[in-house]
């Protein structure tokens, strides 16, 4: 490595910093209270890694209830020294897994690769992982996804705003309408699926499933990049479990955000859902909060 490029490095790592504490500040504005998630670089401290597993059982989708077995192991290096190639399922479970050095706890630091990602891309993850923070939300797993994925995007849009940059604007906007489509073609398929595996065999209905995901002009696009070198035979019904809980509700909060027009208000308002909900009581809170005409807030679970 040259020093001409070691200084670029140095540089890159220096504004990611710089960004990161800028992008706490406003979250702090609009009631996302910071962690310590990404607040130091691999400069300063030892990268670790996660690497997390789903498992659901062959011919179920968790479209009404939890994913039946959620496992994160925790590693004291970056992802790029674990290259998992290939999990094979246990007996009558598919699994989906995934690795990131980006997570929710101070352990997690700002890496060379995160700061050569855009800058739409670094912000919308400190404040997803920011959301995550047990003084934001501390909630069932799937609920917490489902709320904090579509917060994060409406945070990084009125983040982009308030900084006058336009092109970064544009692309919050767009990426907001193309996961809200992406949300509505995945809730199709999950339907689809309950139907199927409960008439066909599990390969028959995997195979039609597949076909209609193929179909899907945006969720087909998301699964394949996603999926990788995984196999659709034994990762299909754990990774749209996954994709579930982080996109249920996404739809529909982005629509409620627009009717409310006041991103801070839905973000306290969804802080009061009570640590214990279950997916029914989340799912009645939002439909009330969907209720509300243009006036304040105000809502009892």
């Amino acid at each position: 490595m040259t020093h001409a490029q070691q200084k670029t490095d140095e540089e890159l790592m220096r504004d990611t910093a710089l960004l990161v504490r800028e992008v706490k500040d406003f979250g702090q504005r609009v009631g996302i209270e910071p962690t310590n998630a990404l607040s130091q670089s691999s400069y300063e401290k030892p990268v670790k890694s996660m690497l997390w597993l789903w498992m659901q059982r062959k011919g179920t989708i968790a479209l009404r209830k939890p994913i039946d077995i959620r496992i994160g192991l925790r590693f004291s290096a970056p992802q790029e020294q674990f290259p998992l190639e290939r999990l094979y399922n246990a007996s009558g479970y598919s699994v989906y897994f995934r690795q990131g050095n980006q997570f929710g706890d101070a352990e997690a630091v700002t890496t060379l690769e995160f700061a050569r990602e855009s800058t739409f891309t670094k912000v919308t993850t400190v404040l997803h992982e920011d959301l995550h923070g047990d003084k934001n939300f501390d909630l069932m797993w799937e609920i917490e996804e489902s709320i904090i994925t579509p917060l994060s995007l409406l945070a990084a849009l009125e983040f982009f705003r308030e900084r006058g940059d336009e092109a970064n604007v544009t692309e919050a906007r767009s990426t907001i309408e193309e996961r809200s489509k992406l949300a509505r073609e995945l809730q199709t398929v999950a339907e689809e699926a309950e139907c199927l595996f409960e008439a066909q065999t599990d390969a028959e209905a995997r195979n039609r499933l597949l076909e209609l995901v193929s179909s899907s002009s945006v969720y087909s696009r998301w699964y394949k990049h996603h999926m990788k070198e995984q196999d659709d035979s034994t990762a299909f019904e754990a990774k749209i479990s996954h994709d579930l809980a982080y996109y249920k509700f996404f739809a529909r909060i982005v629509s409620l955000e627009r009717k409310l027009g006041d991103l801070k208000a839905l973000i306290r308002e969804f802080k009061k859902i009570p640590r214990d909900s279950d997916m029914e009581r989340a799912e009645r809170y939002l439909a009330r909060l969907e209720e509300l005409s243009e006036g304040s807030i105000h809502v009892v679970p």
